[in-house]
């Protein structure tokens, strides 16, 4: 028989992902599993004449759930009415560490569920000298097919297909334990106590299967790095070193495809405002969408430059180093090292990383990750810090080498991480808990990075981050293109109307005109009456009121700041073609001549965008995973404040 759905399941650091990305390739999407906001992978495989569909389920280390991943695998796996609930399932193992690895494997096989093993890393255990015994296993476990596989090679898709096609069931089936069974239930003592007869047979039975053959062990590769790389100075150091080349990278590298990008992006408006007939459509078009899509589009080199170093970082090994460093870090500000996780995640996006802290047991360290962890500055921030920092930091050089921009990013980022360490300090003594928690962590071995792993992660995350950006950015450029374009009544007619038209047949004068024209236009439309009533909160701050507009539009998410400012500065021609929006934006000033991108306002923009909660999607993850709305309204608030104090003090400081 052969299978339509599969589960992948295994523990964590087995190399599940990379078999999974093997399997399906590009072949996959990302959702949640229905009532939680846990990620579910689901990809397909061609097998033989068909499609299988494979769930790549939460790593976990036993059925019995202590988490909200690892009830997941439980509820998915146990209830056979649950919509993902697999005909058969795949247990991918640790060849090198089989003790551990086994003890999901049986609780699986005890479900009475059809499952295929497969010996994933086979090449580190050959390394170490252990012989694993086929013939042993297939006479206790008759039913269940054996695959050995290398998933960093490729090696063993084949055969793992070749089962798939063939099928496998549960004949033949006899309980690994004979005096014990599954306490499937909440009865904690019972779980612990089978728990323990199953290591004992695990234990008993590895003595027959698996045999060490002393001529075949190497040793350990790079083993001696970890006495560098988790040294308690060293270690903070190289990872400080890391992150430090890492924004350097970003700034320097990605500076020209984002050059060609936004020349690409202006050239198209442009021609379709001289191509398509005069209109609403071709200024909506020409002025709103194009340039909204465009401001983000351009931010795409920057962004993938980030998650495939990052990729790289994760696969090689090296981040589960940062963990175990940083947990004695952070246990004064009342948090773990799996707290890192989580908080690492958020710099990417704060979604997954506030998801991620669900793995934390001890619920008062959960809840101040979760607190802290829009504080660590994600990718939407990216756009924001690069156009600002691009508008009133010079590209120069410190000490004949480091780039000012890109220590000014670095900067940035560490003012969110310390920022959120602090905040943790003040929750710890603010939540109220008597649990205590210890860190359980196994450092994989240091290996060469999968590359199809690398690229897959990255394709996905460019691709959430284009078309959820995109969505929200296109509807709110055509929001913005109508409120700029409209106003009350004929307000916008007067005002126009007041405006001296030049007599001479004067360029300058006529440029001088459009300009006022267009000026006049924007501050009589719905968005300059929304903006003037908002201003006299944000001048302290430096802002006018186009930042204003900007900065209630992007508490939709912080990236839409940059399409904001992109379709308000290209809504209302003034006279210049091809212009690009750091140009744009260089050329405003004050009634008095001052410039309003100043260093002062720059800076001070930068610090209200590392502080403020400006992402909904993110207020609605954190009610769902509190469930409360206590937890993201204190939040909200809390970070709102920092984030007006903090930027009014930096306007003080630079002004």
């Amino acid at each position: 028989m052969s299978f339509k759905k599969i589960a992948l399941v295994g523990n964590p650091n087995t190399g599940k992902t990379s078999i999974f990305n093997r399997l399906t390739g590009l072949n996959q999407h990302v959702g949640n599993f229905p009532g939680v906001t846990v990620d579910k992978k689901v990809g397909r495989v061609k097998v033989g004449d068909h499609n299988v569909e494979i769930v790549d389920l939460p790593g976990t280390y036993s059925i019995y759930p202590r988490s909200t991943d690892e009830k997941v695998v439980f509820d998915v796996l146990n209830d056979p009415k649950h919509p993902d609930h697999p005909e058969a399932v795949m247990v991918v193992v640790d060849a090198s560490n089989l003790e551990r690895n086994l003890l999901l494997f049986t609780q699986i096989y005890d479900l009475k569920i059809p499952v295929m093993l497969i010996l994933n890393m086979s090449d580190m255990a050959y390394r170490a000298g252990k012989v694993f015994d086929k013939a042993v296993f297939e006479k206790r476990f008759p039913s269940v097919p054996v695959v050995d596989t290398n998933a960093r090679a490729g090696l063993g898709m084949n055969e793992i297909k070749k089962n798939l096609e063939k099928g496998f069931s549960t004949e033949n089936h006899q309980a690994v334990l004979e005096n014990y069974e599954l306490k499937l239930g909440a009865d904690l003592e019972g779980q612990s106590a089978e728990t323990t007869q199953r290591f004992r047979f695990i234990q008993e039975f590895l003595k027959e299967l698996v045999q060490i053959n002393p001529d075949k062990v190497r040793p350990k590769k790079y083993e001696w790095l970890d006495r560098i790389l988790v040294h308690r100075i060293y270690g903070y150091l190289i990872f400080t070193g890391i992150l430090l080349a890492l924004f350097q990278l970003i700034f320097s590298i990605a500076e020209y495809p984002m050059e060609m990008i936004d020349t690409v992006f202006g050239t198209f408006s442009n021609y379709l405002h001289d191509v398509l007939p005069p209109g609403i459509f071709t200024d909506l078009l020409s002025q709103g969408i194009v340039p909204g899509l465009g401001g983000v589009i351009v931010f795409i080199p920057q962004i993938a430059l980030l998650f495939f170093c990052l990729g790289i970082l994760e696969e090689t090994g090296y981040m589960a180093r940062v963990v175990f460093i940083m947990d004695r870090l952070m246990r004064p500000f009342g948090l773990n090292g799996k707290s890192v996780v989580p908080l690492m995640s958020s710099a990417a996006c704060a979604i997954p990383g506030v998801m991620a802290a669900r793995t934390i047991s001890n619920w008062k360290e959960r809840m101040i990750t979760i607190m802290v962890a829009p504080l660590i500055s994600c990718s939407a921030r990216i756009p924001v810090f690069t156009l600002l920092i691009a508008l009133v930091i010079p590209k120069e050089t410190v000490f004949g080498f480091l780039n000012l921009q890109g220590l000014v990013l670095f900067g940035l980022y560490s003012l969110g991480v310390v920022s959120a360490l602090l905040v943790a300090i003040v929750m710890k003594w603010i939540i109220k808990s008597k649990e205590t928690s210890v860190l359980m962590l196994e450092l994989p071995e240091f290996r060469s990075p999968r590359w199809g792993n690398v690229f897959v992660s990255l394709f996905d995350k460019i691709k959430v981050f284009i078309f959820d950006a995109g969505k929200v950015i296109l509807a709110v450029s055509i929001v913005l293109w109508a409120m700029a374009n409209y106003g009350p009544g004929d307000r916008i007619e007067i005002a126009v109307q007041k405006i001296e038209v030049p007599v001479a047949d004067n360029d300058s004068l006529q440029t001088i005109y459009r300009q006022d024209v267009a000026s006049a236009e924007l501050e009589n439309s719905y968005m300059g009456i929304l903006g003037k009533f908002i201003e006299p909160a944000i001048r302290p701050l430096g802002y006018d009121w186009k930042i204003g507009i900007s900065l209630l539009t992007s508490f939709a998410a912080r990236e839409v700041f940059v399409g904001s400012m992109a379709t308000i500065y290209s809504v209302k021609d003034d006279g210049e073609e091809n212009v690009g929006l750091l140009h744009k934006m260089r050329s405003q000033r004050w009634p008095d001549g001052t410039p309003i991108y100043s260093l002062a306002a720059g800076l001070s923009l930068m610090v209200f965008y590392v502080y403020a909660m400006q992402c909904m999607a993110t207020v609605a993850v954190v009610k769902r995973e509190t469930n409360s709305w206590k937890w993201p309204f204190i939040q909200f608030v809390y970070m709102g404040v920092i984030a007006y104090i903090a930027s009014y003090i930096t306007f003080l400081i630079f002004s």
